[in-house]
C-alpha cells in the first residue's frame, strides 16, 4: 500500500469533497480516501500492484475535479492567478449588464440604442452576448456541476448550474419571441440574474479562497523557514552549498545569527539557539557537544559545527508539516455528521425547487414567476457553509497548536481533548525531568561543601552509574575543576573506592559498602529524612569516617503542581500510572497533589488499567512515547513528550514538542474553543438555510415579498463568508 497527498482543484463545497471521497472509495485498488475541503487535498492510500499514481489522478478527473499532483504549489499559484483575471473580467461585464438592464429603474441615463422600450431587440441581443461571455468565464462552475450530477454526487455547483442555465435558456426563448415581434417578452428576460449569480459565486469563492489561504499560513511559513544555503566542510575546506547538496554525515558550520540548515548533532562549540517555531518556547536553549539541533532554528551566539543527520523529507520541519497536514485530512466525529447531512442536502434542495416550480406554475399560471422561484431556491441554498463549518476550524486550531509546540495528529483528538474524564500520567520523564539531580547534601566533614564536592565528583567522573552522572553534572554546573586520582576501583553492587593525590581514601556508594568497611553511620535521622523525601542515598566516607550523605532524586518538572491543580479544577480525574515502586510514587504524588496512584505496573498492566478507566469516559494517557507505547494506543488520546527532534511517534495522537507538560491545559482550552466555534458555524449554516429556503420558495409572496436570483446569490455568498470569518476568530 502507498499513501499520497494530492492537491485538488475545483472543490467548492462539502458536497464536492464528500462526493469525491465517496467516488474514490468505490474504486478498486483504493483502500481509503479522505478529502479535505479547506486544504484542497485528498489523502489517498492505494494498492501499488493494482494502480499507478496516474490512474489514481484519472479517477479524480473522472469525478469532475483536477489533480494538481503531489504538493504542486506552482500549479496552484498559476490557477489562482488565472482566477483573479477571470474575476476582473466577470466584474466589468456584470456591471455593464446591470447598467443596461436596470439603469431605467434607478434613474441613471439610459443608452438610447439599448433602450428596452424603443429598441427591445438591441437590448435583448446585447444582454445575450454579454451574459454568454460571463457564462464562458464561469464555465468551470457549469462543468463541475454537470460532472457531479452525472456521477450522482450533486453539489453547490450543480444547483448553480441548473439555476443559471434555466434563467439563460428561458431568456434565450424570450429573445427569440422578441425577434418574432412579441416585444412584451422584454419584461421577462433573466439574463442579468444568470450573470450576477455567477458574479457573486465567483466573488464569494475568491474571498473564501483568500481566507482559507490564511489558515494555511503556519504550514507555509514552516515550509520556508530553513535557509537556502549552508557552509559545510569538504576535503578540509569550507564550501558554500545549497540545501539539496548536503548529505547525511556532512559537517555543517553555523555562525552566530545564521539558521541551522539541517537536523543534526553538535560536534564542536557551545551556543544558545532559538527553537521557538518548534517548541513554542521563546527562551533560547543552551546547546553543546552532543546536543541535537533542528533545521530552521536560529544560532544566537558561538560558531558551532554539527553533523548532518536528517535531510529533506526526514527533517523535523518536514515531519511537522506532514503531521499537521495529516491531522487536517482526518475527519472529526462532528465533521462526519455534517458531511452526512450535506450528502442529502443537495438532492433535497433539487426536489424542493422542482416541486415549488410546478406548484407556482399551477397557482400563478406565470412561467416567469415559477422560473424565478425555481432559480432562487437553487441559488440561495448553501451546502458550502455546512462543509466549511468544521474543517476550517480544525485547520486553524491545528495551526495555533503547532505554533505553541503542540502537534495534534488527528482531528478526533482535537475534538475530544476537552471532554476527558481522566488523565493518566507516567511518572519518570513526564511528571519528573527524567534525570537524577542532587537534592540535598549533608556535610559532616571539615571541608567546605564545594571542596568536598570537587573530591567526590573527581572520583565519580570515572563511574558510569546514573547517580555518578548527577554528581558530575552538579560539579560542572558550579564550574568546579576535577582533580587527578592516584587509584580508582569500581566495586560492583556497592560503589567505588579511590585514593586522592594526597593519599586520602574515599569510599562512595551504598550503606552496604560502609558496613563492609566498618564505617559507622551515626546520622540515621538525616538518612531517614532523605528516604522520606524520595531520595536515593549516596554514602561518602573519608579515611573510614562518614563525611557526607548525598540525596539524589528525579526532580519534578517546573510548575507541575499548578498543572495538576488546574486539571483538578476542571473536574478531571488525575491518576499517576507508573512502574516505579509504591513508596517513591506516593512521595511524588503527594508533592504535586495527585490522590490516585497506581504503581508497580508493567506496560501491559498499564493498558489494562486504562481499559478499566475508559468505562467512566474519555481517558488521556501522557507518557514518554517509548515504554508507554501500549498504554498510549489503548487510551482514547495518547499524549507523548518529545525532545523536539524525534516526533514520529506513531503511538501518540498528540505530541508536546518542548517537554512542557503545561501544554496539556493549553490544548484543553484550544479544544474547547474549537468545538464552540464549530457549533457556532453549524448553527449559522442550518439557521441560514432553514430561513432562506422557505423565503426563496415564495412563502412571503402573498404579502408582496419575493426573492430574485440576484439577491439569493448575494445571500448565499454572505452565508459562506460568515462561517469563514467566524472560524478565523480562532487565530486571535
Amino acid at each position: 500500500m502507498k499513501k499520497v497527498l494530492l492537491k485538488i482543484d475545483g472543490m467548492t463545497c462539502s458536497a464536492c469533497s464528500s462526493g469525491l471521497e465517496k467516488y474514490l472509495n468505490k474504486q478498486d485498488g483504493i483502500k481509503t480516501a479522505v478529502v479535505n475541503l479547506v486544504m484542497n487535498n485528498a489523502n489517498i492510500e492505494y494498492d501499488e500492484k493494482k494502480l499507478t499514481l496516474e490512474q489514481v489522478e484519472r479517477f479524480v478527473e473522472k469525478a469532475g475535479f483536477t489533480s494538481l499532483g503531489i504538493d504542486n504549489f506552482e500549479k496552484e499559484e498559476k490557477k489562482k492567478s488565472n482566477e483573479k483575471y477571470k474575476l476582473i473580467g466577470i466584474s466589468v461585464i456584470s456591471i455593464l449588464i446591470l447598467y443596461i438592464s436596470m439603469s431605467h429603474m434607478v434613474g441613471l441615463p439610459v443608452i438610447p440604442f439599448l433602450n428596452m422600450i424603443t429598441h427591445p431587440i438591441n437590448y435583448a441581443i446585447s444582454l445575450l452576448i454579454l451574459t454568454t461571455i460571463v457564462i464562458l468565464f464561469g464555465k468551470d462552475i457549469i462543468k463541475n456541476g454537470y460532472k457531479n450530477l452525472i456521477h450522482k454526487t450533486p453539489n453547490m455547483d450543480t444547483l448553480v448550474m441548473i439555476g443559471v442555465l434555466a434563467s439563460y435558456v428561458y431568456s434565450i426563448y424570450g429573445t427569440i419571441r422578441i425577434l418574432q415581434g412579441y416585444t412584451m417578452y422584454v419584461e421577462k428576460l433573466y439574463y442579468e440574474s444568470a450573470a450576477i449569480v455567477i458574479f457573486f459565486i465567483k466573488i464569494g469563492k475568491f474571498v473564501e479562497s483568500k481566507n482559507k489561504d490564511k489558515t494555511k499560513e503556519a504550514l507555509q511559513e514552516l515550509m520556508t523557514i530553513t535557509p537556502n544555503n549552508a557552509t559545510i566542510i569538504r576535503e578540509e575546506k569550507e564550501v558554500d552549498v545549497t540545501l539539496d547538496e548536503i548529505q547525511k554525515g556532512d559537517i555543517v558550520i553555523c555562525k552566530p545569527g545564521e539558521k541551522i540548515a539541517v537536523d543534526g548533532e553538535i560536534i564542536d562549540g557551545v551556543t544558545h539557539i532559538n527553537e521557538a517555531f518548534i517548541t513554542g518556547e521563546s527562551k533560547p536553549a543552551k546547546k553543546e557537544i552532543g546536543s541535537k539541533v533542528i533545521a530552521g532554528s536560529i544560532n544566537y551566539e558561538g560558531t558551532i559545527k554539527y553533523k548532518a543527520e536528517k535531510i529533506g523529507k526526514e527533517s523535523t520541519v518536514s515531519e511537522i508539516v506532514r503531521l499537521v497536514a495529516n491531522a487536517t485530512a482526518t475527519k472529526a466525529p462532528i465533521a462526519k455528521i455534517a458531511d452526512k447531512i450535506s450528502g442529502y442536502f443537495v438532492p433535497v434542495v433539487l426536489v424542493i425547487s422542482i416541486i415549488s416550480f410546478v406548484l407556482w406554475l399551477i397557482i400563478s399560471k406565470d412561467i416567469a414567476l415559477a422560473i424565478n422561484i425555481f432559480v432562487s431556491i437553487l441559488v440561495v441554498a448553501c451546502p458550502c457553509s455546512l462543509g466549511l463549518a468544521t474543517p476550517l476550524a480544525i485547520v486553524i486550531a491545528s495551526g495555533n497548536a503547532s505554533r505553541k509546540g503542540i502537534l495534534v495528529k488527528t482531528s478526533e483528538a482535537l475534538e475530544n481533548f476537552h471532554k476527558a474524564k481522566t488523565i493518566c500520567f507516567d511518572k519518570t520523564g513526564t511528571l519528573t525531568k527524567g534525570t537524577l539531580s542532587i537534592s540535598k547534601i549533608y556535610n559532616y566533614s571539615n571541608l567546605e561543601e564545594k571542596e568536598l564536592l570537587k573530591n567526590i565528583a573527581s572520583i565519580e567522573k570515572k563511574s558510569e552509574h546514573p547517580i555518578a552522572r548527577a554528581i558530575v553534572n552538579k560539579a560542572i554546573e558550579e564550574k568546579i575543576e576535577f582533580e587527578d586520582l592516584k587509584e580508582f576501583k569500581a566495586i560492583a553492587g556497592f560503589g567505588v573506592e579511590a585514593i586522592m593525590q594526597n593519599n586520602d581514601k574515599y569510599l562512595i556508594g551504598n550503606r552496604k559498602l560502609m558496613t563492609e568497611n566498618g564505617v559507622i553511620i551515626p546520622n540515621e535521622q538525616d538518612e531517614q529524612q532523605l528516604v522520606n523525601d524520595g531520595n536515593s542515598i549516596l554514602f561518602v566516607s573519608l579515611n573510614n569516617k562518614l563525611v557526607a550523605l548525598i540525596g539524589v532524586k528525579d526532580i519534578l518538572k517546573d510548575n507541575i503542581e499548578n498543572v495538576i491543580k488546574e486539571l483538578k479544577d476542571k473536574n478531571i480525574n488525575v491518576v499517576m500510572l507508573t512502574g516505579d515502586n509504591e513508596k517513591t510514587a506516593e512521595i511524588v504524588a503527594k508533592q504535586i497533589g495527585i490522590e490516585k496512584v497506581i504503581s508497580n505496573v508493567t506496560p501491559k498492566e498499564k493498558a489494562e488499567k486504562i481499559k478499566e478507566l475508559k468505562k467512566d469516559g474519555i481517558v488521556i494517557m501522557c507518557g514518554d512515547g517509548i515504554n508507554d507505547s501500549i498504554s498510549l494506543v489503548t487510551a482514547d488520546i495518547g499524549v507523548s513528550i518529545s525532545s523536539g527532534t524525534d516526533i514520529a511517534m506513531d503511538s501518540a495522537s498528540v505530541i508536546l514538542m518542548n517537554d512542557n507538560i503545561e501544554k496539556i491545559n493549553e490544548l484543553i482550552e484550544i479544544s474547547e474553543k474549537t468545538i464552540k466555534n464549530i457549533k457556532q458555524n453549524l448553527f449559522w449554516a442550518f439557521f441560514y438555510n432553514i430561513c432562506m429556503i422557505p423565503i426563496a420558495c415564495g412563502i412571503l409572496e402573498p404579502i408582496g415579498i419575493e426573492m430574485n436570483p440576484m439577491v439569493a446569490a448575494f445571500a448565499m455568498t454572505i452565508s459562506s463568508l460568515t462561517v469563514v470569518l467566524n472560524a478565523l476568530r480562532l487565530k486571535k
